[in-house]
């Protein structure tokens, strides 16, 4: 991985320029994953970004093309997955009039749509073979043909591309073209799971709750039973899912300014001594059962010590009680870092 303050930079890159996409974290693998995002903008090659469902993959896509020359221009998403195999060919490239039965009128495709500027093709292994090969021509030669046309037309647009799935895999079991596959990934982009960058939670969470909280109303906070839940899960929804969380505790809060484990929403997991079929607890020593526990405390805690301070160290400490080194080991042994929670989002 390259050095943080290198990483740092390519992270207030992006908060500077004029991207739509808001991408919040701080995690080195998170960092790691979008070191390369303004290189990637200069090029105008195709990037194909994968990751699991509700990890920002449109977000990244969208970065990249706000921080490209085509900016001005338009940027088109598609789900691929959505859209029949005799439907696809006319969403992209448009239609002639009198193409078809009910071709009443000339149509124009995403693909002209998006003139200028970038194609997100999400869900992109879904494409049919058909799809698959129509998508090659333009990736090949910039050109395509809407349906009925007589001739070809010129394609001056990027393509991008986002995935769930293992696409190499894909191509080793002959479901997805190996021509096609390496045109997609020139740059490629994968991005890690939220239960990979558990210290950027605090963070995304303070975000949305910024970006959905009412206007003109105090500011809520999270109690520290909310924040160890929201520590605690292992998202497998991801930021998605997590903003889907806050967005139910910020309306089912109430008046009382913060939200509390409750109000996420969230299924109960285990973290402590679960009942038997029988209704007694499982076994498990007294000696786990406590350093779990203390575990537990100390990272809710400390997240919220962050929150109220902002990430500032001498303040935390000296409203804890402790010494600023003793405080900072704390930290580091929690995997909590102060960083994120020093700037809004």
């Amino acid at each position: 991985m390259g050095d943080l303050p290198q990483l740092d930079r390519v992270v207030q890159r992006l908060r500077d320029s004029q991207i739509q996409a808001k991408l919040v974290g701080t995690a080195p693998a998170f960092l790691e994953s979008i070191a390369q995002l303004p290189a990637m903008a200069r090029s105008d090659a195709a990037v194909l970004v994968s990751g699991e469902t509700g990890t920002g993959k449109e977000l990244v896509a969208r970065a990249v093309h706000y921080m490209s020359d085509r900016a001005p221009f338009p940027f088109v998403a598609i789900n691929c997955g959505a859209l029949p195999d005799t439907l696809l060919e006319d969403e992209l490239f448009g239609h002639e009039r009198g193409a078809f039965t009910d071709a009443h009128q000339k149509r124009t495709g995403l693909v002209a749509h998006a003139e200028k500027g970038t194609l997100l093709l999400d869900e992109v292994d879904t494409l049919s073979g058909r799809a698959q090969i129509a998508l090659l021509r333009i990736l090949q030669d910039k050109k395509y043909r809407p349906v009925g046309a007589a001739g070809e037309q010129q394609a001056d647009v990027r393509i991008l591309s986002a995935t769930n799935a293992a696409l190499d895999r894909l191509v080793e079991r002959g479901i997805f073209r190996a021509d096609l596959y390496y045109r997609l990934c020139v740059f490629s982009v994968q991005l890690p799971p939220l239960r990979q960058r558990i210290e950027d939670i605090p963070r995304l969470a303070a975000h949305f709750i910024s970006k959905h909280g009412p206007n003109g109303a105090r500011p809520l906070t999270i109690s520290p039973e909310a924040l160890q839940t929201l520590l605690g899960y292992t998202w497998p929804g991801n930021v998605r899912e997590l903003e889907n969380a806050v967005i139910r505790g910020i309306h089912l809060s109430g008046d009382r300014g913060d939200i509390r484990a409750h109000d996420l929403g969230l299924p109960s997991q285990a973290g402590g001594p679960t009942p038997a079929s029988d209704g007694r607890l499982n076994p498990r020593s007294f000696g786990a059962l406590k350093r779990q526990a203390i575990e537990s405390f100390e990272r809710a805690y400390l997240t919220q010590l962050m929150f109220e301070y902002q990430g500032n160290i001498s303040r935390a400490a000296r409203a804890a009680g402790k010494e600023r080194r003793e405080l900072g080991k704390l930290l580091k042994k929690c995997r909590i870092d102060p960083r994120a929670f020093r700037l809004s989002t």
